[in-house]
């Protein structure tokens, strides 16, 4: 069976299962959709993006060569963050792929599809999935793709206009370059909005990064260069730029929720958007009016913005970080265009553009939110089939879940929105989830501190790795 499926973020697997003919048939499957679906653009463009893993060029030529096959015009926007590609598929109306695994290993790979007018919703994923089993096919050879240049230019341009050339002047940015897509544009970014910068540790292999659950090695790397007080804050994304890492002049790494929540506060906006597994302490920011909560995953966040349009100024982001804007933004005579995908550079100029205009460091600026302490982490190679009788049992709220939080107390609430969340009577939460883009088992905590709440993480991962190791 092959390893490839739509999870939070598009579809995802295995490259062995991915390059080549696959790739071509699913490419082929989604341009089928659109037809039949009456939402082919007229112009049948469709731009290809990647990111900087090793099988993505393989991949995205395969993905050009189907889109040429059946016809359309194919343009290869080469390798770019993802929001960039977006930003220019809804400028011209065109389809869009890009080959992507975003923060998963480099033995894996995937492909976010664009329609026209912005990302494909959960049922467009259903069409698509029902026109690749229906046998579609990339047919013969086509015209030879054509290049897109210039389209970061545009995508820092719509940053740099809306914050002004000297929002982030006097600040000292370590910008982390690793493998990310977006390496590159962070320095020139922060140098045209006023920020000196300095390129760390870039890399010629691909490294998984995730924004969510910090790998060990990353974090002894911020604090080495922070040690030392030479930088505000330390930036970086994951693969692809959809999610954003920030660490303040102290090393420590911002929660991504609360960078959303840092980048409504500085867009003005009053209505949020994001999934269950963001802070509970969002809905008591005093300057929003309404948080609407969803499941984890952007079709997810972007429907709910659409459900809010027109009571406000409406942001989504989810809790790694990726901020979406629901509509054009005005302020102080500059405009912010809309853009309903995860974007990893917005967030991060957003926070630092909060503490220079307050005069205080990142940490301050946090510390300001009083949004109380919460962490999460995975466990990974947790395929379905363990991850499901355990979320079962738990959701269940029975004498088995009760066994499992006993040492930590009492259960007071159960929550299956989205995974399950189990509120204790001490009122901190365990939240756990099956990651829709790879087999492992997330968990997310909130506590009354930092200490509890990295204590609480630590024992929620052991329960979970010693229950699911007891019945397999």
């Amino acid at each position: 069976m092959s390893s490839l499926k739509f999870g939070t973020s598009g579809l995802r697997g295995l490259v062995v299962d991915l390059v080549g003919g696959p790739a071509a048939t699913w490419t082929a499957a989604f341009l089928a959709h659109l037809d039949a679906a009456g939402l082919s653009p007229a112009t049948r463009e469709v731009i290809v993006g990647q990111d900087l893993r090793s099988s993505s060029p393989q991949i995205a030529a395969d993905c050009l060569r189907a889109a040429s096959a059946r016809g359309w015009h194919a343009l290869d926007a080469g390798a770019l963050p993802t929001p960039a590609l977006a930003q220019e598929a809804i400028r011209r109306g065109a389809a869009a792929v890009m080959v992507t695994g975003s923060h998963i290993p480099d033995d894996r790979n995937g492909l976010k599809f664009y329609r026209p007018d912005g990302e494909i919703t959960k049922a467009d994923e259903i069409g698509i999935r029902a026109a690749f089993e229906a046998g579609e096919q990339a047919g013969e050879a086509g015209g030879e793709p054509r290049t897109l240049e210039g389209l970061t230019e545009t995508y820092i341009d719509r940053i740099v206009g809306f914050f002004g050339p000297e929002s982030l002047s006097g600040l000292r940015v370590g910008v982390y370059q690793q493998s990310s897509v977006a390496r590159d544009v962070l320095v020139e970014a922060l140098g045209r909005l006023g920020a000196s910068s300095e390129p760390l540790a870039r890399a010629d292999r691909f490294i998984p990064v995730d924004t969510e659950a910090h790998r060990p090695e990353d974090l002894d790397l911020i604090a080495g260069w922070t040690a030392d007080g030479r930088f505000d804050a330390v930036v970086s994304t994951d693969g692809d730029a959809d999610r954003p890492l920030l660490a303040d002049e102290r090393g420590r790494i911002v929660r991504g929720d609360l960078l959303g929540l840092l980048t409504a506060r500085r867009l003005g906006a009053d209505i949020v958007v994001t999934p269950v597994t963001s802070s509970s302490s969002l809905e008591r920011a005093p300057f929003l009016s309404q948080v609407v909560r969803t499941r984890v995953g952007s079709p997810f966040v972007i429907e709910g913005m659409e459900g809010a349009a027109g009571s406000g100024t409406v942001v989504g982001f989810e809790a790694n970080g990726g901020v979406l804007v629901g509509s054009d933004v005005e302020r102080d005579g500059r405009r912010l265009s809309a853009l309903k995908t995860r974007d990893a550079l917005l967030p991060i100029v957003a926070t630092l553009a909060e503490a220079k205009a307050a005069g205080q460091s990142v940490s301050r600026v946090v510390e300001g939110l009083e949004a109380g302490a919460a962490a999460a982490d995975r466990l990974p190679e947790i395929a379905a089939d363990k991850s499901t009788p355990f979320l079962a049992m738990l959701a269940a709220g029975g004498e088995d879940a009760r066994a499992f939080f006993a040492e930590r107390g009492t259960i007071e609430d159960v929550n299956t929105f989205d995974g399950v969340r189990t509120t204790l009577a001490d009122g901190s939460t365990v939240h756990y989830r099956a990651s829709g883009n790879a087999p492992e088992l997330r968990c997310y905590v909130e506590a009354g501190s930092e200490p509890a709440a990295a204590e609480l993480l630590a024992w929620g991962l052991e329960a979970a790795r010693r229950r699911l190791a007891e019945k397999s």
